[in-house]
């Protein structure tokens, strides 16, 4: 199972400031490129989005925040999957965190797998074979409970073909008793084997809201674009039909700065009536 540079991009998210060029991403892999969604802390992050285009080897992540994170991958040999994961510690060998220090798993859907990874980080990482489709509205759902100085995040995904909610993993991780925070959103080619730079990916980001500690939703109006440190410039972000919008590869055009903040000019008013409670 590939393992993304997820560490690396969640400080390029929140500290685009200390982006530098790394000529040897150059060529190699597409730009990774984010969305980061200023809003307060909360307990639940709702997002939806819809692939417009995408090639073996990506990872289309909808619903990240500063634990950990939550999307689809097309995998290397075209299976399609989805990826839910909480990091435990900054260490680097998933073995060498000591057992009350870890991410451990509370809740898991029947069809969910389970692992570990390591090498930027440390945690546990879930996986639930669905065969999502290029134009479908894909639905996820992050919650937290905070229980002492742990924290247990649950991620909810919509099966569009059953027409329900699944409950794909519940994780509880160290935190000292935070919940949600550190919203944001990607699109990384893991591949990386200099072909996959030829392909564009895109998707589209759209009613995010954030429930915050009061119980009260909060739509998302605005998003700071940042990238990764692969200096290359076939990138994009904006807005589409009051969708943000992200594309990295192939033939793209930049047309926006980055670190420019993107705004939705017709946010939805209201939350989906069916999102878990």
């Amino acid at each position: 199972m590939p393992h993304i540079r997820t560490f690396t991009l969640l400080i390029f998210t929140l500290l685009p400031a200390l982006l530098l060029a790394d000529e040897k991403l150059k060529g190699i892999a597409c730009r990774s490129v984010h969305l980061g969604y200023p809003a307060p802390e909360g307990n639940s992050f709702y997002i939806e989005m819809k692939i417009v285009s995408s090639a073996p080897g990506t990872y289309f992540m909808a619903c990240g925040w500063n634990k950990g994170y939550f999307g689809v991958q097309e995998l290397a040999n075209g299976k399609k999957i989805i990826l839910f994961s909480v990091w435990d510690s900054g260490q680097n060998d998933p073995k060498a965190v000591e057992e009350d220090k870890r991410t451990k798993l509370i809740h898991k859907d029947e069809k969910t797998r389970i692992g570990r990874f390591g090498g930027e980080g440390t945690g546990g990482q879930s996986f639930y074979d669905y065969d999502w489709k290029i134009g479908e509205t894909l639905r996820f759902l992050v919650s937290s409970k905070v229980e002492g100085n742990r924290t247990v995040y649950s991620g909810h995904f919509f099966h569009s073909e059953q027409k329900k909610w699944i409950h794909m993993v519940s994780f509880s991780t160290i935190t000292g008793g935070a919940n949600l925070k550190g919203y944001y959103s990607f699109i990384e080619d893991f591949k990386r084997d200099k072909v996959s730079t030829t392909f564009a990916r895109k998707a589209e980001f759209f009613n995010p809201w954030i429930k915050n500690i009061n119980n009260d939703w909060l739509p998302i109006s605005k998003a700071n674009f940042t990238a990764d440190a692969n200096p290359v410039l076939n990138i994009d972000a904006g807005t589409t039909d009051s969708h943000f919008f992200l594309i990295t590869g192939g033939d793209t055009t930049n047309t926006l700065k980055l670190r420019s903040v993107i705004e939705n000019p017709n946010p939805i008013k209201t939350p989906p009536a069916d999102i878990p409670k």
